[in-house]
C-alpha cells in the first residue's frame, strides 16, 4: 500500500496560510501600514482603488531593504523581530510572525521597490502567485513601496466572496484609522480611487483624534492619565452627554496595538453607569501599557484579540482612571458631607465691603389695620346685580357659553374630548371605542365576539411602518417634512461611507439629507412621524444597526433598511397611548398584507378564545 502522506508544495501552503491572515483587502492594508511602521518611517501615503480589488498601494519613507531582504521577505516564517522561542514574550513590533507578505504574494500580483539610505541603487521584485517573475536593480527613493495588484487573483472562489466596494473600503478605513490613532507621530495620508480622503499630519494624540474625528471632538474629550506598578493608562474619554447609540469611537490599544476586549469595554461603560442612557455607548480612546510578559497577543491571526495576565487588576484600573477623569471635570455626582457649599464672588476694583444694615420701625403693630388699607376700601359696596347670568348655560340648555365661560367651564371638558374621540372611531371597527384598553403599557387589549383580541404594540407599529417604508421605496412617494431649523450631525469617516451608500434609499422616505464635506451632513426634512426631537438619535440608531445587520445585494439591502427603520421609528414598549390611537393602531394593522406575523416572525396578536377565558376561571 502507498503512503498517503505527503508535503504541500509551498505555493498551496502559502494559500492557505493566506486564508487565515488576509481575509479581505484591508487585512493586506493593515499588514504593509504594520511594516512601514516596524521600518522606522515618519511619512506613510495609501492609495487604494475598487476598495483595494484593484490595487493596494503602501509608499514610506523607512529605512528599506538590502537585495537579500527585499526577496527573503517574501518566503514564510522569515522575520527580522523574533530569533527564539522567548522573543515572544518580549514583542516590541507589530508584525513578528513572518507570514504577511509571503500571504500576500500567494494570492496576488506583488511588486516590490526599495532602497536602503546608504546605498544608490535600489531593488525591484515582481511575484505573482508566490512565483518570482524578476529580481533586479533599479533607481527608487529612499524606503519602501509595496504595490498589490488584484488581490485573490488565483482564488476566484475568495474574491466572489468579496462585499460590495463600500464595505470594503470602510473595512480599510477602520484599519487606516487604528494605525493613525496609536501613532500620531507619523504623517500618512489615504487616497481612494484619486480622491483624496484623508491627510494627517504628526502632532499629538489629542490634535490626530480632532484631525480624524471632526474639530467637534476637540471640545467633547477628558484627558485620562493613571499609572501603577502594572499599567499605565492614557488617553481621552468623550463627555456622557456625547454618548450616541452608536459605538463608534471606541478605542483599545494595548502597547501600541489596537485590540478588542470586551471586558474592558464593560469597565468603561461601568464607569459611565448612570451618567449616560443604557441604549447609549461612550466613547474612548484608551492606550495601556503593561510588561510584555504579561501579555499573550499571539493567540489570532489577526492580532487583534490578547490575554492579559492580570484582567481583574487592569479591569479595576481602568473602571477607576475613567470614573477619576468624570469626577476631576465635575462630571460624575460627588457627595461630601464633610463640605458646605460656597459660592466664587469676585469684587470690583475699589470695592470695600460694609456691614448691612436693617431699619425698624418702632411702633409698628402687626394687629392693627393700615390706614392706607382702610381708606383704600371705605365706601366700597359689594355688586350683585347679574349673577343669574352664571347660571343660565345650566339651567337653559339652549344658551350658548361664551369663549371665556368655556375656558372656566372644567367639568365639561372631559366630556366633550371624549366625544370628540368617540367620533375618531371608524363606525365599521371591529370593536367599540370603550371596549379597548392598554395592558402593561405594552399590549392592547380589544373585546371581540370570540373572546379577546390580544396585540402587542410595539410589533404592531413595527409591521405597519415597515409596510409603508417597502411601499414608498418601491413607489418612490416618500412624504417628508420640511424642518424650520435644519439639524447638522458630524460623523466619523466610516458612519459617513454607510450613510452616503444608504442615503438614496433615505431619500425615498422622505429624508432630505445633504453632505458638506469633511463628515458633515444636514438634514433639512424628515418623514412626517418622526419627531425634530428625536432626528440625530434616529441616525445613530440606524447606522449601528446598519453596521450589524450589512446585505449587500440591493433587493435585500432596501428590505433590511426598511426593517431597521420601522425598528427605530416604532412606538416602544411602555408608551402610554390613548383610545383614538389605540384604535387607529388595530385598524391600520388589520389593513397591513401580514397582520399577524412580526418582523422577526413572531407573532403580533392572539385571539383568546371564551372558552379559554373560562378554563382559566374555572382553574
Amino acid at each position: 500500500m502507498s503512503d498517503l502522506i505527503r508535503l504541500l508544495p509551498d505555493s498551496v501552503a502559502n494559500q492557505i496560510a493566506a486564508g487565515e491572515v488576509i481575509q479581505r483587502p484591508a487585512s493586506a492594508v493593515k499588514e504593509l501600514l504594520e511594516n512601514a511602521i516596524d521600518s522606522g518611517a515618519i511619512q506613510i501615503k495609501l492609495l487604494v482603488k475598487d476598495a483595494g480589488k484593484t490595487l493596494v498601494q503602501v509608499i514610506d519613507n523607512g529605512s528599506g531593504m538590502s537585495e537579500t531582504d527585499a526577496r527573503m521577505c517574501f518566503e514564510r516564517h522569515a522575520t527580522s523581530k523574533i530569533r527564539e522561542a522567548n522573543d515572544l514574550f518580549t514583542i516590541r513590533t507589530l508584525g513578528f510572525r513572518g507570514e504577511a507578505l509571503a500571504s500576500i504574494a500567494a494570492i496576488a500580483q506583488v511588486e516590490l521597490k526599495t532602497r536602503k539610505v546608504d546605498e544608490e541603487v535600489g531593488t525591484s521584485i515582481i511575484i505573482e502567485g508566490s512565483k518570482v517573475k524578476s529580481q533586479e536593480p533599479v533607481a527608487c527613493q529612499q524606503g519602501t513601496t509595496f504595490i498589490v495588484k488584484n488581490l485573490f487573483f488565483n482564488v476566484p472562489a475568495r474574491r466572489h466572496f468579496l462585499k460590495s466596494d463600500n464595505v470594503e473600503f470602510r473595512h480599510i478605513l477602520e484599519e487606516f484609522q487604528r494605525v493613525a490613532l496609536v501613532h500620531p507621530e507619523i504623517e500618512l495620508s489615504l487616497f481612494n480611487n484619486d480622491k483624496h480622503v484623508f491627510q494627517l499630519t504628526k502632532g499629538n494624540l489629542r490634535q490626530r483624534i480632532v484631525h480624524i474625528f471632526g474639530s467637534q471632538m476637540n471640545e467633547k474629550l477628558i484627558p485620562v492619565e493613571a499609572k501603577t506598578e502594572l499599567v499605565s493608562i492614557v488617553g481621552y474619554i468623550g463627555k456622557p452627554e456625547t454618548a450616541r447609540k452608536t459605538r463608534g469611537e471606541q478605542y483599545f490599544f494595548a502597547n501600541g496595538r489596537f485590540i478588542r476586549h470586551p471586558y474592558l469595554n464593560n469597565a468603561v461603560e461601568q464607569a459611565f453607569n448612570e451618567l449616560i442612557p443604557d441604549s447609549a455607548f461612550p466613547s474612548y480612546f484608551l492606550y495601556i501599557e503593561v510588561d510584555p510578559s504579561t501579555i499573550d497577543i499571539n493567540i489570532h491571526p489577526t492580532k487583534t484579540e490578547v490575554n492579559f495576565q492580570n484582567g481583574q487588576v487592569l479591569y479595576a484600573s481602568i473602571r477607576t482612571s475613567v470614573k477619576h477623569a468624570l469626577g476631576m471635570f465635575s462630571l460624575s455626582p460627588i457627595i461630601n458631607f464633610d463640605s458646605e457649599p460656597t459660592f466664587d464672588f469676585v469684587a470690583p476694583k475699589g470695592y470695600e465691603p460694609k456691614e448691612p444694615t436693617i431699619t425698624i420701625n418702632p411702633d409698628y403693630n402687626p394687629f392693627r389695620k393700615p390706614q392706607n388699607f382702610l381708606k383704600a376700601n371705605a365706601g366700597m359696596t359689594p355688586n350683585r346685580s347679574g349673577w343669574e347670568k352664571m347660571y343660565e348655560s345650566i339651567t337653559n340648555p339652549s344658551v350658548t357659553p361664551t369663549d371665556e365661560e368655556r375656558n372656566f367651564n372644567f367639568e365639561a371638558t372631559p366630556n366633550r374630548q371624549a366625544e370628540s374621540e368617540a367620533q375618531l372611531v371608524p363606525e365599521n371597527s371591529i370593536h367599540e371605542a370603550n371596549k379597548l384598553f392598554q395592558v402593561l403599557n405594552r399590549f392592547i387589549v380589544a373585546n371581540v365576539k370570540s373572546g379577546l383580541l390580544i396585540v402587542d404594540q410595539q410589533k404592531a407599529y413595527e409591521r405597519i411602518i415597515f409596510e409603508r417604508i417597502s411601499s414608498n421605496m418601491h413607489g418612490h412617494t416618500g412624504a417628508g417634512q420640511r424642518i424650520l431649523f435644519p439639524q447638522t450631525i458630524q460623523l466619523s469617516a466610516v458612519d459617513c461611507e454607510i450613510l452616503e451608500e444608504i442615503i438614496d434609499d433615505l431619500d425615498c422616505l422622505g429624508f432630505e439629507i445633504s453632505a458638506m464635506g469633511s463628515g458633515t451632513f444636514v438634514i433639512n426634512s424628515v418623514p412626517t412621524n418622526l419627531p425634530s426631537s428625536e432626528i440625530v438619535d434616529f441616525i445613530d440608531g440606524l447606522l449601528e444597526d446598519f453596521k450589524k445587520n450589512r446585505t449587500d445585494t440591493t433587493e435585500d439591502q432596501k428590505i433590511k433598511l426598511a426593517r431597521m427603520i420601522a425598528g427605530n421609528m416604532a412606538v416602544k414598549t411602555g408608551k402610554v397611548v390613548n383610545v383614538v390611537e389605540m384604535q387607529l393602531l388595530i385598524d391600520e394593522l388589520f389593513s397591513c398584507q401580514v397582520p399577524e406575523i412580526a418582523l422577526d416572525g413572531s407573532k403580533i396578536l392572539k385571539i383568546i378564545q371564551a372558552g379559554e377565558i373560562e378554563k382559566l376561571i374555572a382553574r
